[in-house]
């Protein structure tokens, strides 16, 4: 990503926390809220039920020190009872990422979450599935740099370390990750826009996957 680009992105960002800031002056607390970088902004959820009170607080681009910077926006102003998060794809795709380092930062929003909101039901999402070989309008060179370190393997993994970490911390670790691959472990083609995110019918096998524990 350029520098204009980035720019952009983090304009983007700031505008869309303080609108978020702002509607949290009129949400009803103690209701369903799905949060987290991109994957979770886009999840059409309010369409896919919508009769059902869910916010969503989700922001594209997003890394998890940025969530923790402003985690009182997207998780506590809003009080939610049952919490839906993802957040970390983006770190898996930094040329610096290190497993040890997300684990360390994901357990301080746990540890957060656990001190403020102490009657919340955690559930933790895994990780989706790539397909780097996905045809789309990104440049080939810049593939190669966007799937670098974000491959299967590594979210593989990294989703192994979640499952252990909801484990330790009274939180429900959810394999949204199995319902969305093709007969070789990759993210289904049809699935996914650029190889990364989502369309909405694979929002919707994921919600398939949610429903349980969203009508617990």
């Amino acid at each position: 990503m350029n520098k204009e680009m980035q720019v952009f992105q983090k304009i983007e960002q700031t505008n869309k926390i303080e609108c978020y800031r702002q509607l949290n002056a009129y949400v009803d607390k103690g209701k369903i809220l799905f949060t987290g970088s991109s994957l979770a902004e886009q999840f059409p959820i309010n369409e896919l039920l919508p009769n059902q009170s869910i916010y969503n607080r989700g922001v594209g681009g997003f890394v998890i020190d940025e969530f923790l910077e402003n985690i009182d926006t997207l998780i506590f102003d809003l009080e939610p009872s049952k919490l839906f998060i993802n957040i970390g794809s983006n770190d898996i795709g930094l040329p610096t990422y290190d497993q040890n380092t997300l684990m360390t930062k994901y357990q301080k929003v746990l540890d957060l979450i656990h001190d403020k909101l102490p009657q919340c039901q955690v559930y933790m999402l895994s990780y989706y599935p790539v397909n780097a070989d996905k045809k789309s309008f990104i440049p080939e060179e810049e593939k190669a740099f966007i799937f670098a370190s974000r491959t299967n393997a590594s979210i593989n993994k990294a989703n192994k370390a979640l499952s252990l970490l909801a484990s330790k911390n009274n939180a429900r670790y959810i394999d949204v990750n199995t319902c969305l691959l093709n007969d070789d472990g990759v993210l289904r083609e049809d699935y996914t826009v650029e190889g990364i995110h989502l369309w909405p019918k694979a929002y919707a096998r994921v919600l398939e996957v949610l429903l349980p524990y969203l009508n617990a």
